[in-house]
C-alpha cells in the first residue's frame, strides 16, 4: 500500500481545526505538521477543504432477510456505496432466526461480510431470549468483541420481546459490560392500529405513518428508559424520530441516567407528507419503523441534535427497490421496511447542519465519527485524527455542490429518499486504513479489504 500525503487542508476534530498536512503511512496516521514532506507518495491537494476522520455509521443492515425478501445491498455494494459517501467503517446487525444461536448467525454475517471495502463490526439483535442466548453473550463479548445487543419493543408477534425478557436481557448486559439498544415503539399499539386501519379499508402506504403514531415511539422510549435505569445500564436508542422520545431521553439525561440518543438525516429534514404522495412508488420508498413524523418533530430533534441530547447519527440503511416495495401493494403492513442512506449521510448532514448554521464543523464530526466511535469501543482508533490510530480520513470541499439521485447513487436500489436534493458539501477523498477508495468520483473498490472491528465491553462488568 502506498504512503498519501494530504496537502494544504484544513483538519477539523471533535476538538477544534487547524492548518496541516497529514501522512498516511501502512495503514495508520504518521504524522500531523506543517509543510510535510514524503519521497514516493500520492499527493492529495486539500488545499480549500476540510479533511476529517472518516465517518462511522453505527446502524446499518447489509444483505438483511426480511418480510419475505433481501435488502438491496450486500456488504460489497453497500459498503462501496459507504465509501463514496466518506463513511469509513459501518456497525452492522446480526440478526438470528427465532431459536437460532447467535453464535451460528454471525458465522453466517462473517461470512457475508468478508467482502467489505470498508471495516466493518457487528451489533447483536436479540431476535429471542432464554437461558441459551444469555450464556453465548459471553462468547460473544469475550471471544468476538460484540459489546452491543439490540432488544425490541416492536414488531409484535415477531421480534418484540416482553418487559421481563427486557429486564433479563439488560441484567445480562450489565453483568458483561455490554450496552443494550433498543428499538422503541410500542408493538402492542401498533398491532392495535395496523388492524384497525385495515379493517377501515385503508391499505395505502400512508396506513403505516397513521399506525405508528409518535406517542408509540414515546411511550416505549420512556419505558425503556426506566428498565434500563432500575436495572442500572447504559441504554443507546436507536432511530430517534420524535418529539416525544427526545423529550424522554433529555429528562432522562438531566438526572443523571445515561441514555444515548441516535438519529438519521431524514428525520430531521423530511416529514410524513411523503406518505400522501399519490404515486405509490414514492410513498411505499418512504416506508420505515418508526416513520417519517409530522413537520413539527425536525425542528425538536434539531433542537436535540445541538444541544446533546442526540448526539450520535446512523442511517438504519436497509434499502428496497421498487419492485420489491409493490410487495405490500394491496396492504401497508406488506410493505418491506427500509430506507437507504448510507452514501448520503455526510453530505446531507454538512449541508442541512454547517451550511445552515445549525452545527459547527466540529459538532459534524462527533455527530458522523467521534461520538460513535466513544459509545460503541473503536476510540482511540477510529473516530479522530489520531497519531497511530488508522488512516480512516476523508477530504470534503464546502464548495462543491452535487444533486442526489437514484441514477448516480451506488447504494443498489432505483430509489432515492434524496432524490433531487441538492447538496453544497461533499466528500471528494475517502481514504480507508490507508486504502484510496474514493477519488473525486472514481470509486477503487477492493472487496476483502475491510476488517472486522473487535470490540471490547464500553463498561465494566458489573461485580454484583
Amino acid at each position: 500500500m502506498r504512503d498519501v500525503l494530504i496537502r494544504g487542508g484544513t483538519l477539523v476534530t471533535a476538538d477544534g481545526h487547524r492548518r496541516a498536512d497529514l501522512l498516511c503511512h501502512d495503514g495508520r496516521i504518521a504524522a500531523i505538521g506543517d509543510n510535510l514532506v514524503a519521497d514516493d507518495a500520492d499527493i492529495i491537494d486539500a488545499g480549500g477543504c476540510f479533511v476529517m476522520p472518516g465517518g462511522i455509521d453505527p446502524h446499518t443492515h447489509m444483505q438483511l432477510p426480511m418480510m419475505g425478501t433481501v435488502v438491496a445491498d450486500d456488504f460489497g455494494s453497500g459498503t462501496a456505496a459507504a465509501a463514496a459517501g466518506g463513511t469509513t467503517t459501518i456497525l452492522d446487525f446480526v440478526g438470528p432466526e427465532k431459536g437460532q444461536s447467535p453464535l451460528e448467525a454471525l458465522a453466517v454475517w462473517q461470512g457475508w461480510a468478508a467482502k467489505s471495502v470498508i471495516d466493518y463490526g457487528f451489533h447483536m439483535t436479540v431476535s429471542w431470549w432464554d437461558a441459551r442466548f444469555a450464556d453465548e453473550m459471553a462468547t460473544l463479548v469475550r471471544a468476538h468483541g460484540i459489546s452491543s445487543f439490540k432488544f425490541f419493543l416492536a414488531y409484535k408477534g415477531g421480534l418484540m420481546l416482553p418487559d421481563e425478557d427486557l429486564i433479563e436481557g439488560f441484567r445480562r448486559c450489565r453483568e458483561l459490560g455490554a450496552l443494550p439498544q433498543v428499538h422503541a415503539e410500542n408493538g402492542d399499539l401498533i398491532a392495535y392500529l395496523q388492524e384497525k386501519l385495515l379493517a377501515e379499508g385503508l391499505t395505502a402506504p400512508l396506513g403505516h405513518a397513521l399506525s405508528r403514531p409518535s406517542l408509540c415511539e414515546g411511550e416505549a422510549t420512556g419505558r425503556a428508559i426506566a428498565l434500563a435505569e432500575t436495572v442500572g445500564v447504559p441504554l443507546y436508542v436507536v432511530h430517534v424520530s420524535a418529539a416525544e422520545a427526545v423529550q424522554a431521553i433529555a429528562a432522562a439525561q438531566a438526572r443523571g441516567v445515561p441514555v444515548i440518543g441516535e438519529t438519521l438525516p431524514g428525520f430531521l429534514a423530511i416529514d410524513d407528507s411523503v406518505y400522501r404522495d399519490p404515486d405509490f412508488d414514492v410513498a411505499a420508498g418512504h416506508v420505515m419503523s418508526p416513520p417519517y413524523r409530522p413537520a413539527a418533530h425536525p425542528p425538536v430533534l434539531w433542537a436535540g441534535v445541538q444541544n446533546g441530547t442526540l448526539s450520535t447519527t446512523g442511517t438504519d440503511h436497509c434499502c428496497f427497490t421498487k419492485a420489491q416495495k409493490r410487495l405490500g401493494r394491496d396492504a401497508f403492513t406488506k410493505i418491506p421496511n427500509g430506507c437507504g442512506g448510507v452514501e448520503e449521510r455526510l453530505s446531507v448532514l454538512w449541508d442541512l447542519g454547517v451550511n445552515a448554521g445549525r452545527i459547527t464543523p466540529e459538532q459534524f464530526v462527533a455527530l458522523t465519527a467521534t461520538n460513535a466511535a466513544k459509545t460503541f469501543g473503536l476510540w482511540p482508533r477510529k473516530g479522530g485524527l489520531e497519531i497511530g490510530g488508522d488512516a480512516d480520513v476523508i477530504v470534503l470541499d464546502p464548495a462543491r455542490t452535487k444533486t442526489l439521485s437514484a441514477v448516480t447513487q451506488h447504494q443498489r436500489t432505483d430509489f432515492s429518499v434524496w432524490e433531487g436534493r441538492e447538496v453544497r458539501g461533499v466528500v471528494v477523498q475517502t481514504l480507508a486504513r490507508g486504502a484510496h477508495v474514493w477519488a473525486d468520483g472514481d470509486l477503487r473498490v477492493e472487496a476483502g479489504h475491510g476488517r472486522y472491528c473487535h470490540r471490547a465491553p464500553t463498561s465494566s462488568p458489573a461485580t454484583r
